[in-house]
């Protein structure tokens, strides 16, 4: 495994309000997603970037909240009633070894996953698969704790199944980079 999934107990010390300071769903995606948009939000969580996606897809879209932990997303259609968005987010438990979804979207994100993915290039071929054509990907990954070889890494694999890198948007603590399909 490429690294260790974090446990769900754990998510509470950084999804918290703290984080809503630091990080802007809308500041960060909007760029790539507009009103009625599908997306998906692979390793969701508890549903920070997920709820937020909600808002910014509007009743007309909606946002599948992927994860491998069905604690998280409990917590996460708690999260989603609460803010008014449950009816826009459809959650979906993943096996360790693949997403599991045949939808297209239109936008993408993994935010602070990849590093957690036993087998990133397979993970890398079902976005691409799932992403309409123009679609785009964003991965961002703890500046923290992956280093930039691994990134290389991680776009050299992203570019070998077809997407190609276009944007570095900057991210607090983080490496970012977007990815489109052609």
């Amino acid at each position: 495994m490429a690294g260790e999934v974090c446990p769900w107990w754990m998510a509470y010390t950084f999804d918290n309000w703290f984080r809503r300071l630091l990080f802007k769903p809308e500041a960060m995606f909007g760029p790539y997603v507009k009103p009625g948009m599908m997306v998906m939000d692979i390793g969701c969580g508890m549903g920070f970037n997920a709820i937020g996606l909600a808002r910014m897809v509007g009743d007309g879209g909606r946002v599948i909240a992927v994860d491998l932990q069905q604690k998280m997303l409990d917590v996460l259609q708690k999260r989603a009633r609460r803010a008014g968005v449950a009816d826009r987010i459809r959650t979906h438990k993943c096996d360790a070894d693949s997403i599991g979804i045949d939808d297209t979207v239109a936008f993408a994100v993994a935010f602070w996953v990849v590093h957690e993915v036993p087998d990133a290039a397979h993970l890398l071929q079902e976005v691409h698969s799932c992403l309409s054509p123009g679609g785009h990907f964003l991965v961002t990954e703890p500046r923290f704790h992956v280093s930039d070889e691994a990134l290389r890494e991680t776009i050299a694999l992203a570019e070998d199944v077809g997407l190609k890198a276009c944007d570095e948007p900057g991210i607090r603590f983080s490496k970012s980079v977007v990815f489109r399909k052609a």
